[in-house]
């Protein structure tokens, strides 16, 4: 194998590229017959090794009636769990793909359907745009009621730890993913990607978990939150990290908008949250 398709593999294994930026380049590099080769494949096209992760859509209850969303998992073991929040588009590929990669690194990842209330993604957003009106669609309040829903959900399971359960969400999922670690009991870590914060910031003295947060310097409107958010969390003694990254706009960590994406961010921001989650969901 030639040490160019070893470092694709490696890039896609560790969540730098998204499956069709690997199917593409690797296709490009080698041809189909030595993809195939070179890496086994799960239906959900996640690639894999002897730790592939088990993925497929479930369907749980909630407070208004069935959840929907896609569950990724070691084959083996008991292990901490982590929820995600997508983006304004709904549940999508990417979101997928993130599960995916967090159950490589040893979670069991719950990317819910938060439109599941409407219908489901398929039926509120068949084109995969962004929704202006979501917060309109899914308010936070419903957003932390179906979280918490996930959690009870993941808690059930026979492969999760329930007592190591984190939160990681995307863009409007960053911000319904800081707004439910306000709501949710019984949380270990929250990882938040250019969300806004809770309103009002008195709302994060219920915190009970610490709070991991990525920021793009090219993201005034949400960026502008947080001075505030420092003043709040420190008032409340609530651990809180972040990072602004240099040259980044909001949604850089998303590979599959090249418009946005930024590599270097994304890469040092997925490998913060990946320690932090380590540090907080694996202790002893």
């Amino acid at each position: 194998m030639s040490d160019r398709i070893k470092a694709l593999l490696q890039d896609y294994r560790d969540g730098r590229l998204s499956r069709r930026a690997f199917v593409a380049r690797a296709l490009g590099l080698a041809g189909a017959a030595m993809l195939f080769g070179c890496a086994a494949r799960t239906g959900d096209g996640a690639a894999t090794n002897d730790g592939a992760p088990v993925a497929g859509n479930v369907e749980f209850k909630g407070k208004a009636g069935p959840l929907s969303g896609y569950l990724a998992r070691p084959a083996a073991g008991k292990n901490p769990a982590i929820v995600i929040t997508h983006a304004n588009q709904g549940l999508n590929e990417y979101a997928r793909d993130i599960a995916r990669r967090l159950a490589r690194e040893g979670y069991a990842a719950l990317a819910v359907d938060f439109l599941s209330r409407r219908g489901g993604t398929g039926a509120v957003n068949p084109k995969g745009e962004g929704l202006s009106n979501i917060r309109e669609l899914a308010p936070w309040q419903a957003v932390a009621e179906d979280c918490a829903a996930a959690c009870d959900y993941l808690r059930s399971l026979t492969y999760v730890r329930g007592d190591r359960l984190g939160l990681i969400g995307f863009c409007w999922g960053g911000e319904m993913t800081f707004s439910s670690a306000t709501e949710v009991r019984g949380l270990s870590a929250v990882v938040v990607f250019y969300g806004r914060s809770p309103q009002p910031l008195e709302r994060v003295k219920n915190i009970e978990a610490p709070v991991l947060a990525h920021y793009g310097e090219k993201d005034p409107g949400v960026n502008q939150d947080i001075p505030a958010t420092v003043t709040a969390m420190t008032k409340y003694n609530k651990p809180y990290s972040y990072k602004i990254y240099p040259g980044a706009q909001h949604g850089f960590h998303t590979n599959t908008s090249p418009e946005r994406y930024h590599p270097e961010a994304a890469k040092e921001a997925w490998a913060w949250t990946l320690e932090f989650f380590k540090t907080n969901l694996r202790r002893a």
